[in-house]
């Protein structure tokens, strides 16, 4: 006989504000740009259900994520080139970089027992998922038009347009901000948790 996990209401509740975080940030995040793309606020929210809620409802963040990408229209540039390839890239950058965040987190917490050291990897985690996969997606589906990219900005080597011009603003913004308000965040709730 197969058993169903039971989500307690304070996992369903926070749930469903964090997903609301997520579309909204995401949403007023594709008005904020660093380089070409928005910036990622979206994975705080993330790697807060991650310490909060568990690793399931961090790869649902990282899905609603995705969906909230192709709503506020970022994805625009790439679904132009290859719609397949862009679906691909934007929902497995979203679910693994909350799977991830989540699995870490919880690894972390077994081995140390420590929620902020657990929270400050998941923080760590998250953006370096999300940039790597679509970086991934960037050379399997979109190689010949990121070459053209960089060479129309001006870079010799497609390797240090990727870096420098494509991520490396954003995925810097997006670590330290994960890095500084994910514990943070964490730590407010926790405080809250124990005056209750």
């Amino acid at each position: 006989m197969q058993t169903t996990k039971k989500w307690s209401t304070k996992t369903l509740v926070l749930g469903a504000v964090l997903t609301a975080l997520v579309f909204l940030l995401q949403m007023m995040g594709s008005f904020i740009h660093f380089g070409p793309f928005s910036v990622s606020l979206v994975l705080i929210p993330i790697v807060i259900g991650a310490a909060t809620c568990g690793f399931e409802v961090s790869a649902y963040l990282g899905l609603v994520f995705s969906v909230a990408v192709f709503a506020s229209g970022d994805a625009a540039a790439f679904m132009a080139v290859d719609v397949f390839g862009t679906i691909v890239t934007v929902v497995l950058k979203g679910v693994l970089c909350g799977l991830c965040a989540g699995l870490v987190y919880k690894g972390v917490m077994k081995l140390f027992g420590k929620n902020m050291v657990a929270v400050l990897a998941a923080a760590i985690v998250c953006p370096i998922v999300n940039t790597g996969v679509f970086l991934l997606g960037c050379l399997v589906f979109f190689m010949d038009t990121v070459v053209a990219w960089g060479q129309a900005a001006g870079f010799g080597d497609v390797g240090q347009y990727l870096i420098l011009g494509l991520v490396g603003a954003n995925f810097l913004f997006e670590i330290a901000s994960n890095i500084v308000l994910s514990p943070l965040v964490v730590r407010l709730l926790n405080i809250r948790k124990k005056q209750q």
